[in-house]
């Protein structure tokens, strides 16, 4: 194909100028697609050339003289009248080359200049339609292919960790997977223990003391250690998700409470990072008041992990503790200044904790308001948004049947077992480590309690309905800041 030639550039002016091409293959390879440019040879200081290398008039042209850069022509540049009689076209221009059918358009730009596009020909299309489909051999034997290797990674959901992850998340990390797997971690190290024969002398009366020690539900809180409340390694299990803590009223320390947390969730971690350690700042927030979380009684039967939980101040949830620990110690050695914090909905509960939603188990759980009369402690109820987002776990309504044998195992065995799955240490999708979704545990005003020796059926009742109240309040309050994503309103299921 031949090239014309290009009017010479001025020797003594190294800046740019722009020649006029009229068709050039596109590549060595394919000469299917050409190329035209339309834009006129301009000197570095705005002015045209005409085909001789004349400078046209500047008063034709815009912005001449006003740098040296180089400048794609302006608008006001192609505004000249056009000579001849050709009527002018509207839309884009189309040219076609002689030699194929390729066809060229070229349309003007926003900015002035000309956008120039190619569209192959007929011919082309059909060869790259017969590459991508071939037709089979008419003889010979057909050939089948086996799987491809590797699909099955290439379509996996699962979304791993990158390597280079700050090392305060890998530290966040390590510790809340601690925190999940304490029991089974410690009871583990303890029969390892055992397989040592030189400790025998000493494991066995520690475990004879475990199962006869009363340090869970006397009240005392001797165990108890504020510097073990106060280690770092709990800011940084509450900064995984993160975790907030907020108040609506402060507290006198002359009165004792009773902090209901809802909902359980599966493993209830915002409690624990609220009312078990400092990391959120309880005692700033109320201060001259001791809390204790409690739990299952069952816990402080496993060796090591009870030395674990009586350091943080964690009690028996049963009825003897509750009573010894809102009637003892304070300033006058009967429980002023103690509070305790109970998740109400407890195993049952756990159940009904799916993403989004805030179902509670509370419609017959009086226990704990008996309680708060016969110690006249106030009721607080405490909402921890978030709660039920950290883990998702089986469907009721899609699998009834495991849901039944999951109150079946509650039933006669006192607990249940969510079948649950959120993240895994290394990945985002699969595993037992809750995801990082914010907490926000929003602690409410309390509603006052008359202490009274033998509670009255029907003053229980009126306490009862006070404190679902307030609950209720409390969501309508802060469901809008702290529950954008919910599915449903706060439903009280049992």
């Amino acid at each position: 194909m031949a090239n014309t030639e290009a009017p010479s550039r001025n020797t003594h002016d190294e800046s740019h100028t722009y020649a006029e091409v009229t068709k050039q293959p596109l590549n060595n390879a394919d000469s299917n697609f050409t190329e035209i440019e339309t834009i006129p040879p301009i000197q570095a200081n705005g002015k045209p050339l005409s085909k001789s290398g004349t400078t046209t008039p500047s008063d034709t042209f815009e912005g001449t003289g006003q740098d040296i850069s180089s400048h794609s022509p302006s608008r006001r540049q192609f505004a000249h009248k056009r000579q001849g009689s050709i009527p002018k076209q509207n839309g884009p221009k189309k040219a076609r080359n002689n030699n194929d059918d390729h066809v060229v358009f070229e349309e003007l730009g926003t900015n002035g200049g000309k956008l120039t596009s190619v569209k192959p020909s007929n011919e082309y299309e059909r060869q790259l339609h017969q590459d991508k489909k071939e037709e089979k051999p008419s003889d010979g034997p057909e050939l089948v292919s086996g799987r491809q290797a590797g699909q099955g990674w290439a379509r996996s959901k699962i979304r791993f960790a990158p390597l280079n992850v700050p090392l305060q998340r890998r530290l966040q990390t390590l510790i809340v997977l601690m925190h999940t797997l304490s029991i089974v971690g410690l009871v583990a190290l303890f029969f390892l223990l055992c397989t040592i024969p030189l400790l025998w002398p000493i494991l066995l009366p520690y475990l004879i003391y475990v199962l006869f020690s009363k340090a869970a539900t006397s009240g005392e809180l001797l165990q108890r250690s504020d510097r073990a409340r106060r280690l770092s390694i709990w800011s940084l299990f509450a900064s995984y998700f993160p975790a907030r803590l907020h108040r609506l009223e402060e507290l006198p320390p002359t009165r004792k409470y009773i902090f209901g947390y809802h909902p359980h969730g599966i493993i209830s971690h915002g409690a624990f990072a609220a009312f078990a350690t400092e990391a959120l700042g309880f005692s700033q927030l109320f201060p001259g008041i001791t809390n204790s979380l409690l739990t299952l009684d069952s816990n402080f039967r496993l060796p090591l992990y009870r030395e674990y939980a009586l350091r943080l101040g964690l009690a028996s949830v049963s009825r003897e503790s509750c009573e010894n620990l809102l009637t003892k110690g304070g300033p006058n050695k009967e429980g002023m200044g103690r509070a305790i914090t109970v998740v109400i909905g407890g195993a049952r509960e756990s159940l009904e904790a799916m993403p989004n939603t805030m179902k509670l188990v509370l419609a017959r759980r009086k226990g704990f308001v008996k309680i708060a009369i016969r110690t006249g402690a106030d009721l607080v109820p405490v909402i921890g948004f978030g709660e039920n987002d950290l883990y998702d776990q089986f469907d009721a309504n899609i699998h009834p049947w495991v849901h039944k044998l999951q109150l079946l195992v509650k039933k006669i065995a006192g607990f249940t077992i969510p079948l649950f799955h959120a993240r895994g240490v290394f990945n985002y999708d699969v595993g037992m480590m809750p995801y990082r979704r914010p907490l926000n545990i929003v602690v409410g005003r309390p509603v006052k309690v008359m202490a009274q020796e033998k509670p009255d059926p029907e003053y229980v009742d009126q306490v009862h309905d006070q404190y679902v109240t307030e609950l209720k309040n409390m969501w309508e309050d802060w469901k809008d800041t702290f529950a954008k994503g919910r599915t449903g309103d706060l439903e009280i299921v049992d």
